[in-house]
């Protein structure tokens, strides 16, 4: 329970705009921001000084890492993406749904690439299971993912069953039709739902160890030491940026170079080796 004093006009207002500021910058470019962002939303109605305190920290977070760089690596258009979900991780026993959607190419199991769409989102609903939030995460993912492959579609990318990966084995035998749990109104709609899309072949869900699952870092409040591994794994380092970018502007100059000099350069080179090499044969 939050017990601090509630915050007056002028810090409620102060947590708004942060709020609003940075959640398009979160949702486009550093999704590592949603988690902490989402929860903060949710008091920004009745906020107290626990509230200004975390956002404060979210702040100091942004400062440290100004420059969120995202990189998209060439792949054949196919969306492909991994949902997970933390039971009972937020106030009022509700649970967290993420997702991590990426485009790659059409194999059974697709190398992450650049998010082009990150879901991290609170379940409504009080979740009575594990299994039971990990398919709603599933039911909320593929439905954000309905319109990303029409508009794939429409730009002529053909779009084969969307892989998503879980890493829950209840989840994927109730989507795949292998297990039948015992029904309640609040699941009916959720499994089949994803058994009609499934049977539709729009999605294909598959099962993979929870490490490897790239949803699961935007569904918990990690430690400072988990954002500082796992960032590298969503956002460009600087550093590489860098690099990439010095390495680039050596290649334009030598490219810019006059023609002849290229060419004086070249017979240098040549006449080193010559002069180097074996000696040549006696007459």
């Amino acid at each position: 329970m939050d017990a601090s004093p509630p915050l007056d006009k002028t810090g409620k207002k102060f947590i708004q705009e942060v709020c609003g500021t940075l959640l398009y910058y979160a949702r486009a470019v550093d999704c590592t921001m949603l988690a902490a962002l989402g929860s903060i939303a949710t008091q920004q109605a009745n906020p107290t000084q626990l509230t200004l305190t975390k956002t404060r920290q979210l702040l100091d977070y942004a400062t440290t890492h100004p420059d969120a760089i995202v990189t998209y690596r060439a792949s054949n258009m196919v969306l492909a993406g991994h949902s997970d979900a933390s039971y009972l991780s937020e106030s009022k026993a509700r649970s967290r749904a993420g997702g991590h959607f990426f485009l790659a190419s059409n194999s059974p199991y697709p190398d992450n690439n650049g998010a082009v769409l990150t879901v991290a989102k609170i379940i409504k609903a009080v979740m009575s299971s594990a299994a039971e939030a990990e398919l709603g995460a599933l039911y909320i993912n593929c439905r954000e993912a309905v319109p990303a492959r029409h508009q794939l579609e429409e730009m002529g990318h053909v779009q084969p069953p969307t892989p998503i990966q879980t890493d829950n084995t209840t989840a994927l035998g109730v989507v795949n039709n292998t297990i039948q749990p015992r029904r309640t109104k609040a699941m009916d709609m959720r499994f089949l739902w994803l058994r009609c899309r499934k049977r539709q072949k729009q999605f294909r869900v598959y099962w993979r160890a929870g490490p490897t699952n790239k949803g699961d870092y935007v569904t918990k409040h990690h430690a400072a030491i988990h954002h500082t591994s796992v960032r590298p794994e969503f956002l460009t380092p600087r550093s590489k940026l860098d690099l990439l970018r010095k390495k680039r502007e050596h290649v334009h100059a030598q490219m810019a170079r006059p023609k002849s000099q290229l060419t004086a350069r070249a017979n240098l080179r040549c006449k080193g080796v010559l002069n180097s090499g074996v000696g040549t044969p006696r007459q």
